[in-house]
This record gives structure tokens, sequence and C-alpha cells, in this order.
């Protein structure tokens, strides 16, 4: 599949996720109900997975971890807060560079509707 087609299946998860579930839990609910869509959808992902750093030739022992990661081509990083700040953006956005990965959603879903949540990042060009 695609970035794109991906996003697709993450967006419609998360509009389920968000309709049945609401506004206003914890960060860590809306990833289990993601994963869980994820799993029944077959698609494969891996949850809270470490991104390394490598500085001047040498990887840092400290690492960074993403909420969500899909079929190694869409970073999910959520979030379930009052107001996303620029920070948020740019986390994603480092993310992505770290890890090569073109696409990525930040999903705030302390919001009334997901749609207003949902924020595409991309890193580089998208085929």
């Amino acid at each position: 599949m695609t970035e794109n087609e991906l996003a697709t299946i993450v967006v419609d998860i998360c509009l389920k996720v968000h309709k049945t579930l609401g506004p206003g839990l914890l960060e860590s609910i809306y990833e289990s109900a993601i994963c869980h869509e994820l799993k029944k959808r077959n698609v494969a992902f891996a949850r809270q997975p470490e991104i390394n750093i490598m500085y001047d030739g040498v990887l840092l022992d400290v690492a960074f971890r993403a909420d969500i990661i899909v079929e190694n081509k869409l970073i999910l990083e959520l979030k379930s807060i009052e107001d996303l700040t620029k920070v948020h953006h740019k986390i994603l956005l480092t993310y992505l560079k770290l890890t090569n990965i073109k696409l990525g959603l930040l999903i705030n879903f302390n919001v009334e509707l997901i749609r207003d949540g949902i924020h595409r990042k991309i890193w580089g060009n998208l085929e």
C-alpha cells in the first residue's frame, strides 16, 4: 500500500475511534483502539518503536518513541490535549526526518470533530 492509502485507512479508523470513544481520554486509550483496528484490518504496525539518533557517526544512547509506525511508511503522533502548538508539528517532522519516512499524521483526539484534529505532515516528496 502507498502512504496515501495507509493514511486513508488511518483517518477512517480515527473517525470510528473518536465517534465511539469521544474526546478527552488519555492518549494511550486512543493508541490501543487504533492498534486494535489496524490489527482487525491486517495492517502491519509497530507500537511505541524507538527512533534512534545518529550524531557524528555515533549511535546515541537516547532515543525517541513514535506512537505508531504503520507499515514503515506512516508515522502517527497521537495527542489528547487542549491545543496543539508549533512544537508538536516540529516533533513529527523530526521523527519523519530521522526515520526517512515521508508521511506523518499528527492527531489530536481532544476535539469536537476529529477532522479538526488531524494534521498531515510530509517530509521530502511523496510518490
